[in-house]
């Protein structure tokens, strides 16, 4: 059965809301644009640490960029309460031994599933280390990332580090859509493709087909 994991996580923001305590969260972000939103949904209810553990996102160079834009916004993002900041390592050797036999698989498929629990198993190990009361990422913004499988890794990783994870599908109610307008209000550096090399070649090889389709008409 189809899970509406918008609906579970506003169910959990009802009981974060009750308490008389604001519980504190480990918010995994795989970019300053993706996490706008998100940020401005959650800053409210949830002491917020952003972690950037993104091994996945090559060369180097574009790697530091991300991160220096991921720090920019945070300084100028108001904010009911203050957002903290963590980088993670950069361990592009592990993203791509997860890779390793796999690099012809299609976008969106079984690598991106192993990519979404490289990320979220790191953002859970730092999240029960430092004691946090909740973990979660902004990957479900995005249109083209599958929320069900980032929620399954997500519940399973909850139960083996014991530690709750936020549910979430934050693209539903224009959430996508307000991550792309708070772009826009701030400036920000944006993608058209996730950051590893495989996503960059099917970007690529799709701008390159949308354009021999214009020369064709």
């Amino acid at each position: 059965m189809k899970i509406n994991y918008q609906n579970k996580m506003e169910e959990i923001l009802e009981q974060v809301s009750a308490s008389d305590t604001m519980p504190s969260l480990l918010l995994h972000s795989c970019c300053a644009p993706c996490s706008s939103s998100v940020l401005e949904c959650l800053s409210k209810h949830f002491k917020i640490t952003v972690f950037y553990y993104n091994p996945n996102i090559e060369p180097i160079a574009e790697y530091q960029k991300r991160v220096a834009e991921q720090k920019h916004f945070l300084s100028v993002l108001p904010s009911t309460n203050p957002i903290e900041f963590v980088e993670g390592p950069y361990e592009a050797d592990a993203f791509q031994m997860i890779c390793a036999g796999r690099e012809e698989d299609k976008e969106g498929g079984s690598r991106c599933f192993l990519c979404y629990e490289l990320r979220l198993r790191k953002t859970a190990e730092f999240a029960k280390l430092n004691g946090f009361d909740y973990f979660t990422t902004t990957l479900s913004v995005s249109p083209y990332k599958n929320a069900q499988a980032l929620n399954e890794i997500g519940a399973r990783l909850s139960e083996e580090y014991c530690i709750p994870y936020l549910f979430s599908d934050f693209k539903k109610k224009d959430g996508y859509h307000r991550s792309i307008e708070l772009s826009k209000q701030y400036g920000l550096y944006r993608q058209n493709f996730c950051g590893c090399i495989y996503s960059q070649k099917a970007s690529e090889q799709k701008a390159d087909l949308s354009q021999q389709n214009e020369s064709g008409n």
